[in-house]
């Protein structure tokens, strides 16, 4: 039987699942208090201009507001913190 079962293809096809349903999608809070749940991205591999080669996007979820920092491809963790603290 298990072979059979196998090699049907109908029966790959339609089989039961094994694994539990994933539920209710939930809704994310929104943020009650400006620039606290920021999203921060790098736009990279841009043309050199003035030295710059990729940008730092941050983004407030509750203003909607965006900061663009342009920034060099290999920025550290350091040089992160610093854009961050100068530009936004």
């Amino acid at each position: 039987m298990g072979r059979y079962v196998k090699g049907c293809n109908l029966c790959q096809r339609i089989k039961n699942r094994i694994e539990e349903l994933a539920g209710k999608l939930k809704l994310s809070k929104v943020p009650e208090k400006l620039w606290t749940h920021l999203t921060i991205d790098f736009i990279m591999k841009l043309p050199v201009v003035s030295g710059k080669d990729a940008i730092l996007v941050v983004y407030d979820r509750l203003s909607k507001m965006m900061h663009f920092v342009a920034t060099m491809e290999g920025t550290s963790a350091e040089g992160l913190v610093r854009l961050f603290r100068d530009n936004v």
